[in-house]
């Protein structure tokens, strides 16, 4: 009875217009005095859910942000968060650089990196890459010192993500030629072109680079550790020992961070004995372990199933005056949880709220998967309210996995329930988690319910699934409503021609 009437209450809140006026009165108030945390939050999730629920592309959208968002309160931090938010809900990256260009139009003050950085994370996570050429040129023009390192790595990481090795080359050139005009490229943007192929576990096109490359930028010990990480994210131990007695052979000297990954390699392999080695090995060179080595130690441990050897580890934190974080408090919870000490694991929650140790969503996501794989469906919702009270939203992985919880388990109520928490936030849920709750509802006969989330999805400038689309489809016919698939094919031909082509997703034809 609790459950439902939560459920309830909940859904009264998630029904506020989506047309909520940010007013000029609280946004010169937000401006012009220093506002309590929570409060500011709550005026950035208002000024993205209107972004976000903006009709996209039927009107546009910056004659709404000149209404709703007076140059007042544009200062730095508000732009910086309110991208920030817009990237988490994995809003439109054509209505997240209006919002940017607003601010750079109508403000006095000069954009962030970080600002600028996360709009460039946005754009070419959507594969906006002509958009993403644009901002660069545009912001080496306007703000060439907002041009860093991590703006370059972003680019060029997605890039050897979605296209191919010709192609990064060809980006990093027209970054050193055009956009960085004048920086004298060494070391450091070679780390950084080296790490795009890495991070994509492309350790063939890595070394070939390398190779090249080598003797035009001099390698230091940050680019020997990038190699490093990418043989070890490759999952290739022998390689990763190769290299590195090479490198060793070649006078390369091993720092904190390189035994940190060998050590990290070993642990993803269950190869206890021969990570305690390298920390007795790193111990020996003077090599002080850092909370990122404990940490990688107690994850080990738990993927060895040796809970008492995490807990010990755990226990060495303060021993060695480090101070556990939340990376530490996960570690542990995750080697509880691998040894089925549920109980435990979830009494480490409550200590880090009395050691005022924020849980982020790896603490959620540990805690979740441990609940689920017992069944345990009152602790799943208990945990999920928890977590809706605190105005926490989860990263994309967690959703996708509590609506799929939800959907399997006959929680239809549930999983509509966390479309909507999603959405009043400012969210636009993920395409997976649409797939889960559309089937769902589908097949329990609630098509209007999957018609209503769809056009929400659309509404807000992102995809709906070929197979989503062909479910709804089939069910919309059967069920006679044949103007609402008129209206959804309407409404996805309409966005398929701003946004670029990805394999998967639909066009659909004129009814």
């Amino acid at each position: 009875m609790l459950h439902l009437t939560r459920l309830k209450r909940s859904n009264q809140l998630t029904e506020i217009p989506l047309n909520l006026k940010f007013s000029f009165f609280n946004a010169f108030k937000l401006s012009t005095q220093i506002l309590p945390s929570s409060e500011t939050n709550i005026e950035i999730d208002t000024i993205a859910r209107i972004i976000n629920n903006h009709a996209y592309p039927d009107q546009p959208l910056h004659p709404t942000l000149l209404q709703y968002i007076p140059p007042q309160v544009l200062t730095t931090s508000f732009v910086e968060n309110v991208l920030g938010h817009l990237f988490a809900a994995h809003s439109n990256g054509l209505k997240a650089l209006e919002f940017f260009n607003h601010s750079l139009n109508h403000s006095q003050l000069c954009p962030s990196s970080d600002g600028f950085e996360k709009m460039l994370h946005i754009l070419t996570r959507m594969r906006y890459f002509d958009k993403a050429w644009e901002l660069m040129a545009k912001i080496s023009r306007m703000h060439p010192s907002l041009l860093t390192l991590k703006s370059m790595s972003i680019i060029l990481s997605k890039i050897a993500k979605f296209q191919a090795y010709e192609d990064v080359l060809e980006a990093f050139e027209k970054l050193e030629n055009d956009i960085f005009a004048g920086r004298k490229f060494g070391a450091d943007e070679f780390n950084v072109l080296l790490r795009a192929f890495c991070i994509e576990r492309q350790m063939k096109e890595a070394r070939s680079v390398f190779m090249k490359m080598r003797s035009r930028f001099s390698p230091n010990t940050k680019t020997m550790n990038i190699l490093l990480l990418g043989f070890k994210e490759s999952g290739d131990i022998t390689a990763i020992e190769l290299f590195y007695h090479e490198l060793v052979k070649r006078g390369f000297k091993p720092n904190s961070v390189t035994y940190n990954i060998r050590i990290d390699a070993y642990c993803k392999k269950s190869c206890f004995a021969d990570r305690l080695r390298l920390f007795e090995g790193m111990e020996q060179e003077n090599l002080l372990p850092t909370l990122e080595t404990i940490t990688t130690l107690i994850h080990g441990a738990g993927i060895a199933r040796n809970p008492i050897k995490a807990r010990q580890l755990f226990d060495e934190i303060r021993l060695r005056n480090l101070l556990a974080d939340t990376g530490a408090y996960n570690a542990l919870m995750s080697s509880l949880i691998r040894s089925r000490d549920l109980k435990s694991a979830v009494a480490l929650m409550d200590e880090m709220e009395k050691n005022h140790i924020e849980h982020d969503d790896m603490t959620y996501h540990t805690i979740f998967s441990g609940l689920m794989r017992t069944y345990d469906i009152k602790g799943v919702s208990r945990l999920y309210h928890k977590m809706v009270d605190r105005s926490f939203v989860p990263k994309t992985r967690t959703v996708v996995m509590i609506m799929k919880f939800f959907c399997v388990n006959h929680q239809l109520d549930s999983g509509l329930h966390l479309w909507r928490y999603l959405v009043e936030k400012g969210y636009c849920p993920h395409g997976h988690a649409l797939d889960l709750l559309l089937t769902g509802l589908c097949s329990r006969d609630r098509v209007n319910k999957a018609f209503e989330c769809s056009t929400q999805m659309v509404e807000r400038g992102r995809r709906v699934s070929e197979a989503s689309f062909r479910t709804l489809e089939s069910f919309l016919v059967q069920e006679g409503e044949m103007e609402k698939l008129r209206k959804l094919k309407q409404m996805i031909r309409k966005l398929h021609t701003l946004l670029p082509p990805v394999k998967g997703h639909t066009i659909a034809d004129p009814a």
